[in-house]
């Protein structure tokens, strides 16, 4: 694997780690407001859906020209990335929308299972301990 390769590599994980994270940001914000695991994911994955979807067809069509060869001179350089990008984003974008949801069902729920604190709990506080500062 050449160093442009490798560099399409590189990029390749700073996307679908963001993808990820977007999804799964997402998702733990249901789960703090109460929702079980598999409706958050649902619900995650239904409102997440699109911009994933759209990062990833924005960046494949991007780079097909250069994966492609079209466009002049350099192209045995920057084609190995391109091809690295487009066949890795197809592919982690599928198993960023099936697999990562999934996975998170299953370690939610061995987390309940085993005792774990499951992540909707809110610890709240007494607000009448807290000071409230004068408005002056």
């Amino acid at each position: 694997m050449g160093a442009a390769a490798l560099i399409g590599f590189l990029m390749l994980v700073g996307i679908v780690v963001t993808n990820a994270i977007v999804l799964l940001d997402l998702v733990r914000q249901y789960r703090t407001q109460g929702m079980d695991a598999q409706s958050a994911v649902v619900e995650g994955g239904r409102h997440r859906l699109r911009p994933i979807l759209m990062t990833a067809i924005a960046t494949i069509l991007a780079l097909m020209p250069m994966a492609l060869g079209v466009g002049g001179s350099g192209g045995f350089i920057s084609q190995p990335l391109a091809i690295v990008v487009i066949g890795g984003l197809t592919t982690s974008t599928i198993l960023t929308l099936l697999l990562v949801p999934t996975l998170y069902v299953i370690v939610e729920s061995i987390r309940g299972r085993s005792g774990g604190t499951p992540v909707n709990t809110v610890e709240e506080k007494d607000t009448a301990e807290i000071p409230v500062p004068a408005l002056q």
